[in-house]
């Protein structure tokens, strides 16, 4: 309906519900910061007589410290964590149609990479990587007539 010229748009719903939810956001997020203000306000206080509202304001002011202390030190050492790593390098394949056969550390290359010394390489789409055990691979060859009586069949069950 949108393309179509004789029907015009009178509310968008979804851009009003992503707006209240928006509003609430920042509503709580205030409410919060609020509330954190007044923790930090009886933890720093210093009267002489100590009401029990007073001491649990302060004993969970104390708690929201040292739960913010933890969270810093937890994102330190995340951050640490990933430096040491290095960067994120997304795998390159070898092939376009590789097909790897998983617990065996063999593989089959279908097709090969051509202009290789070319000035602008060309984008392949990337293919799907399949992994199969060699059970499987050996049900398939059982069930393919050129292959049910190859050599390569006789050795896989070998294995």
């Amino acid at each position: 309906f949108q393309d179509d010229e004789w029907y015009e748009q009178a509310t968008d719903v979804r851009a009003q519900l992503k707006f209240f939810e928006q509003l609430e956001r920042l509503e709580k997020q205030r409410k919060d910061e609020q509330e954190r203000e007044i923790l930090l306000k009886a933890a720093k206080s210093r009267s002489r007589q100590e009401d029990p509202e007073q001491a649990r304001l302060k004993q969970k002011a104390k708690e929201m410290q040292q739960q913010e202390l933890a969270q810093m030190r937890q994102r330190d050492a995340n951050l640490t964590a990933l430096a040491a790593i290095g960067p994120r390098k997304k795998r390159k394949l070898d092939a376009p149609g590789l097909l790897t056969i998983g617990g065996e550390g063999a593989g089959l290359c279908g097709g090969s990479q051509g202009g290789l010394g070319t000035a602008s390489p060309r984008q392949y789409p990337r293919q799907k990587i399949t992994r199969v055990n060699l059970r499987d691979f050996i049900f398939y060859m059982e069930q393919e007539p050129e292959m049910s009586h190859s050599l390569l069949l006789y050795r896989a069950l070998l294995k």
